[in-house]
């Protein structure tokens, strides 16, 4: 499995961990590492990386990511 990280901008509270914590938690195939105000990680074994997936499914609740170097 390979991890990734996401650097996410328009979080600023608990809520907005919660709220993209659960919208990762719902791609097929992701499972959610960790979840901070400004970061996920997770892990996933789906080729292609569903990083694409994830950063859209941030999109739709507010949020702009973009995969960490």
């Amino acid at each position: 499995m390979a991890e990734y990280t996401l650097k996410i901008d328009g979080m600023h509270c608990g809520a907005c961990v919660r709220r993209v914590t659960q919208a990762l938690s719902a791609l097929d195939g992701v499972s959610v590492n960790e979840v901070t105000v400004g970061a996920a990680r997770f892990t996933s074994a789906l080729e292609p990386a569903p990083v694409e997936a994830a950063v859209s499914a941030l999109g739709k609740i507010g949020f702009s990511a973009k995969l960490e170097a």
